[in-house]
């Protein structure tokens, strides 16, 4: 029985989740902490000066005027985006400007609001409501919402809670992940791989064993839900377990001693089970202590200083060993394309015991051209960063979310390749790193000539050189959780680019 068919049957059935003896006893020792946040939610507070007086100055006066007159139009923000900010994170933002750009919405990113309304068409590959199953690992939305709302943020269709078209033509808000629908997939689908000898009869997947808990932010839920997750998830068969979250930059007093209290139990309960935290820093005014005049705080022997909640709740994290700490950002324009920041946000949060994964060039989400960096500037500037970083602390790779997959910005040339015609400027090599399904083209390539104002892939497509990945001859999948089967693109470019 494929996916989707093993999907609806356990839909059909409305799965009831019973937690085991062996769960319920690590459930019965979590305890929940009341968080102040002190959130400010939306822009009307500035409207109508309701937000704590010193918080006012957030925005101008003719910021807010400029606001308030695209309120309830098409290029509304707040219909794009919804805004919201902490109070930490506002302290922050009064010393820096990138970290205002963050959080501070601008009429700008309304200019021009091309883009897709399911970026890397993410909903073909949802078996289960809430559940992405595209790769080797699983993707699930256990919220939706955050702390603050960085206004690039790659989920904005989910933020906003707008409307998808769906694969049988249906059109509704993305639905958010549910404990027993998700625990009866995994192990409807792992008896399929196992009584298969290891892969899926269909798709060629092998056992689905690792979930990433995304959102939206899993930290914004108490101790209680997180746990009930984790548990679940560990007595389903899962081996690995991701917590994605920028939580530690907007309010790291959330990682207080019930939440590691919670964890370690965690641990003595399924101390088989890895548990793996990717953070999402953008900037190293989110990590490092300024001074009343913004210099980075330094001490006697020279030592960039962490800000004290930040820097407490990371070293809580990075000292239990068996725990990994990963960091993963985009590069967006005005927040963090400096060679000097990069440099620095990599090689401070190596030393804090953390590993450099990620850096992402924009994705195609609504109004991105307000936010991305153009692909070769976005490389370019982060070859120059690790130039000045030791093997250890330049670990992370330039990745760009194509419909296919996680395609790696592998090199850029700025000289010609003899005998390639469209070479002359230099040339673009991307190569695919993550496949859906058995990930039949990881590790082939793409070759294009170089165009410096690309932000993203269809600014190729009329310079496509050499292609063995496919990247620029996609067709999307034509059902749920299935294998594209090889039809012509209907376009001459990448299907679904807008």
């Amino acid at each position: 029985m494929a996916d989707k068919e093993v999907a609806k049957e356990q839909v059909a059935k409305k799965p009831v989740y019973v937690p085991t003896d062996r769960e319920q006893a690590f459930l019965d020792t979590v305890e929940d902490t009341r968080h102040q946040r002190e959130i400010i939610n939306g822009l009307t507070p500035f409207f109508n000066e309701k937000a704590p007086e010193d918080m006012m100055s957030f925005y101008t006066e003719d910021e807010v005027v400029k606001l308030q007159v695209l309120k309830g139009t098409e290029r509304d923000v707040e219909g794009r985006m919804p805004v919201k900010i902490t109070r930490h994170y506002f302290e922050l933002a009064r010393k820096s400007k990138p970290i205002q750009r963050i959080v501070k919405a601008s009429p700008d990113e309304t200019n021009d609001m091309a883009g897709s309304e399911d970026p890397g068409n993410q909903m073909d590959y949802a078996p289960v409501e809430g559940l992405l199953h595209k790769y080797e690992m699983g993707l699930m939305y256990v919220v939706s919402t955050c702390s603050a709302h960085c206004r690039f943020c790659y989920r904005e269709e989910l933020i906003a809670r707008k409307d998808i078209e769906r694969h049988d033509g249906t059109v509704a808000k993305k639905g958010l992940a549910k404990i027993p629908e998700i625990t009866a997939y995994v192990r409807a689908h792992n008896e399929l791989v196992k009584a298969n000898g290891g892969r899926h009869p269909e798709t060629g997947r092998e056992k689905l064993r690792e979930i990433l808990l995304s959102g939206g932010d899993p930290m914004v839920l108490n101790n209680s839900k997180i746990a009930a997750w984790l548990s679940a998830l560990a007595e389903s068969d899962v081996e690995s377990i991701r917590i994605g979250t920028k939580e530690m930059a907007f309010y790291p007093q959330r990682f207080d001693d019930n939440f590691f209290a919670m964890l370690d139990r965690f641990h003595e309960t399924y101390p088989e089970v890895a548990v793996h935290f990717m953070l999402h820093f953008e900037h190293p005014d989110e990590i490092l202590d300024k001074d009343d005049d913004e210099n980075y705080v330094q001490d006697s022997q020279g030592f960039y200083q962490w800000i004290p909640d930040t820097g407490h709740a990371m070293r809580e994290l990075v000292k239990r060993g068996w725990v990994s700490v990963q960091n993963q950002t985009p590069i967006i324009k005005d927040i963090n394309d400096d060679v000097d920041a990069l440099r620095l946000l990599q090689r401070e949060f190596k030393r804090a015991g953390g590993e450099n994964h990620y850096f992402f060039c924009g994705r195609d989400i609504v109004a991105y051209k307000a936010f991305n960096v153009p692909i070769e500037e976005a490389w370019t500037k982060l070859n120059e960063s690790q130039k000045g970083l030791s093997g250890i602390e330049n670990h992370a790779r330039l990745s760009i979310t194509h419909y296919k997959g996680k395609t790696e910005v592998n090199a850029i040339t700025n000289e010609p390749i003899p005998g390639l015609p469209g070479s002359e400027n230099g040339v673009v090599i991307f190569k695919l790193l993550r496949n859906a399904l058995d990930a039949p083209d990881r590790g082939k390539v793409c070759i294009v000539g170089r165009n410096p104002d690309a932000v993203w892939f269809d600014d190729y497509e009329d310079r496509v050189l050499f292609d063995e990945a496919g990247l620029f001859d996609y067709t999307r999948v034509t059902e749920s959780g299935k294998a594209p089967k090889n039809l012509p693109s209907p376009m001459p470019g990448i299907t679904g680019c807008q």
